[in-house]
């Protein structure tokens, strides 16, 4: 079932990059092409980390196990629709200029907060196989795939820095991230919390003996 369930997903996830494959074929990117594409591809970024980062709540929550096969494909979009935001801003938006993009970098804080989540990404994807999970082990890995947190946060902190005046949809991205990294907490808390409540081996012993 979920086999065959995952090519319906993949494709789903390309329909965004599909519209605006249409829409440039259509002429309807509006007046400033650039910024569409730009911000498109930042939003969708931003929606794919989001959504990665809700699988383990959901599977959790409802009880679905099934869900933590499309974490990954979730996870490889996001940095998908980051690369492509990027190669907007480098190739259409500063033409490769190398000096240009290093004082945007300098001088504009949301480009080295935009930069800082797409770098944090790069392990992410690099290190998504199953091969890298057996060589790094599976406890290193989970360690260096927490980094999408600070990627989460950091696109967050780009977008705000960004638009400054309308800030409507980054602060609907941060409560949503801000209500998973509460779930997370919450639950490493409650885990602390149980395994303190447990019985050490002597406990045990003295009980057994009682």
């Amino acid at each position: 079932m979920i086999r065959y369930f995952k090519p319906v997903v993949f494709l789903a996830c390309l329909v965004p990059l599909a519209s605006l494959g249409w829409r440039a074929y259509s002429g309807t990117l509006g007046a400033n092409p650039i910024e569409f594409i730009t911000h498109s591809t930042g939003d969708w970024t931003m929606r794919f980390l989001l959504i990665t980062l809700s699988v383990t709540p959901l599977r959790k929550l409802l009880r679905q196990p099934w869900l933590i096969r499309f974490r990954r494909m979730f996870g490889l979009f996001a940095f998908f629709y980051g690369c492509l935001h990027l190669t907007t801003y480098v190739w259409f938006d500063k033409f490769f200029d190398v000096h240009a993009m290093l004082a945007d970098i300098y001088k504009r804080r949301f480009i080295t907060a935009g930069l800082a989540a797409f770098l944090l990404m790069v392990p992410l994807a690099f290190t998504s196989t199953a091969g890298w999970i057996r060589r790094l082990g599976g406890k290193r890995w989970q360690t260096l795939h927490r980094l999408i947190y600070f990627s989460a946060i950091a696109g967050v902190i780009h977008y705000i820095w960004l638009v400054k005046a309308d800030l409507r949809k980054p602060l609907q991205y941060a409560f949503i991230l801000g209500l998973l990294l509460a779930y997370r907490i919450g639950a490493w808390l409650l885990t602390k919390a149980h395994a303190g409540k447990r019985p050490t081996a002597g406990q045990q012993i003295e009980v057994s003996e009682g």
